[in-house]
């Protein structure tokens, strides 16, 4: 089935545009994992991402007649890019449809590529209602990101590259996957002239619609998709792109946020690189696959698939690898309000050292404190909160609680018994000028609010946590109402870091 491939990624005439990209090794991850580790470096692109490849063969494939109409995609990331620079190389108009929040650094840069830019909407599915829109009333073709044949032929030239690169042994290849173009495109060709090489798809585990279509046996659409790597936050496999992997992936694999954090700074350290999150996800799931494999002395490849990164976005991701590498615990514990309880603690971590440390007086006799201590593995986690919990201690691990992670470890400061009954949300909502005063005027037009959390991480959503003083025989009306301001939401009012640190007692 997938043969007919082969040939079109031998046809596939790129590289007047995009280069070969090398492959790199990666010496300080094959050292701590047993495994000798390869890059390969697609983030070297003219565009920093594989994206031209599949967009460039597209063109080259249109007609006179479709090239003269222009051609036009709905894109918020690197398809964008890659097609901008590929119509610019071939003389062609394009036109780009981007939801309003995308970043301004990646609206420039398509720009800069000389692509007509337009602002529609606050999500992927306006921009291309408008896309389709255009090719309408103006005969344009659309250019798909990922569910096209050639688009995927493009991308399989990774493939080639790589069995040229590495004639000798290769034991898998961990590949992104969002709508899948790259994996498809790179599976039809390995699997064909080398079937021993294991294809390992890699999904972000909150968009993960490959690995529900493989346990479905056919394709679903994801009712929610996470937007933390929103260069494959996809709600649906492509239709042409599942007909083969379907046959062709021998696993898929998925990874946290905290995850693909700590693999973002591998790469780092290995090549002084910065991954944007979808990039690093092929490395994150060699991590997890070595870690749940136990494999040794063997060669994996993850391609690295981008780096078109918000420099804003470096401080969170900061702040999540230490947790992502399990070499951070992060805890709620309760200690004595008296003159050297926290010396008594930090002694009875045996020498750990504290990474964070959050306290706010209360009362007189206990204290609730969020702290952070750094550990060797889960399993030296585990053994700390056994520890401090037969000393005595009351300690809760937050370590994979989000909203303590997200937002409660900069809101410490004490219970409010003044405030009555609270009901807590967290938020998502679109990055746009107005967008967070316009929510503020929603939220609080019919119920109080009486704690707010808002941190811009550089992406195209912010992230909020709120209390809304709001009583049991108001649910029905609060819940109506949230529906409506049609906000991505999920209620935290029993959540352990919530009631631990701020919530009424």
């Amino acid at each position: 089935m997938s043969q007919q491939y082969v040939k079109k990624i031998l046809d596939a005439r790129i590289y007047d545009l995009a280069i070969e990209t090398p492959v790199d090794d990666a010496p300080l991850l094959s050292h701590r994992l047993n495994n000798q580790v390869l890059l390969k470096r697609e983030d070297l692109q003219p565009v920093f991402s594989f994206k031209l490849r599949g967009a460039y063969n597209k063109l080259r494939h249109l007609s006179k007649e479709q090239l003269a109409a222009g051609v036009v995609a709905a894109s918020a990331g690197n398809h964008a890019q890659g097609l901008a620079l590929a119509a610019k190389k071939m003389g062609v108009s394009a036109t780009i449809v981007m939801p309003q929040t995308t970043p301004a650094i990646k609206v420039d840069a398509v720009r800069a590529r000389g692509a007509q830019v337009v602002l529609i909407g606050d999500s992927y599915d306006a921009a291309a209602a408008y896309a389709d829109q255009l090719v309408e009333e103006k005969g344009m073709t659309y250019i798909h990101p990922f569910d096209d044949p050639e688009i995927i032929a493009g991308q399989g030239t990774i493939g080639m590259e790589i069995l040229r690169q590495i004639p000798g042994d290769l034991d898998a290849i961990f590949i992104a996957v969002g709508g899948g173009g790259l994996c498809a495109g790179v599976a039809a060709y390995v699997k064909n002239l080398r079937p021993d090489i294991k294809i390992i798809a890699v999904e972000s585990d909150d968009a993960a619609c490959l690995d529900a279509a493989m346990k479905a046996g056919h394709r679903v659409r994801l009712k929610e998709v996470g937007i933390f790597a929103d260069g494959t936050a996809v709600a649906q496999i492509g239709k042409e792109t599942f007909r083969l992997l379907k046959d062709l992936v021998d696993e898929v694999i998925t990874v946290s946020t905290d995850e693909i954090c700590a693999a973002i700074k591998d790469v780092y350290n290995d090549t002084r690189a910065i991954c944007e999150p979808s990039g690093a996800l092929g490395t994150a799931g060699l991590k997890k696959y070595v870690e749940t494999h136990g494999v040794k002395g063997q060669t994996l490849l993850a391609i690295q698939c981008g780096a078109n990164i918000d420099f804003d976005r470096l401080r969170y991701i900061s702040e999540r690898t230490e947790t992502g590498e399990k070499r951070e615990a992060v805890l709620a514990a309760t200690i004595e309000e008296k003159p050297g309880s926290f010396q008594a603690f930090c002694q009875a971590l045996h020498r750990r050292n504290i990474s964070e440390f959050n306290y706010r007086y209360s009362d007189d006799r206990q204290a609730q404190i969020f702290v952070g201590v750094k550990v060797s593995s889960d399993d030296d986690r585990h053994k700390l909160v056994a520890e401090l919990q037969a000393k005595g201690y009351q300690v809760s691990d937050m370590t994979d609680n989000e909203t303590a992670k997200l937002h409660i470890r900069h809101m410490v400061g004490g219970h409010a018994p003044q405030v009555g009954e609270e009901q807590v949300f967290r938020f998502e909502f679109p990055e746009r000028p107005g967008a967070l005063m316009n929510f503020l005027v929603q939220l609080g037009g019919r119920f109080n609010i009486s704690m707010f959390h808002y941190r811009n991480h550089g992406s195209a959503f912010g992230r909020v946590l709120v209390g809304l003083q709001a009583s049991k025989k108001d649910r029905a009306e609060l819940m109506g109402f949230l529906d409506k301001l049609a906000y991505r939401y999920a209620e935290e009012t029993n959540n352990e870091a919530y009631k631990f640190f701020l919530g009424k007692q």
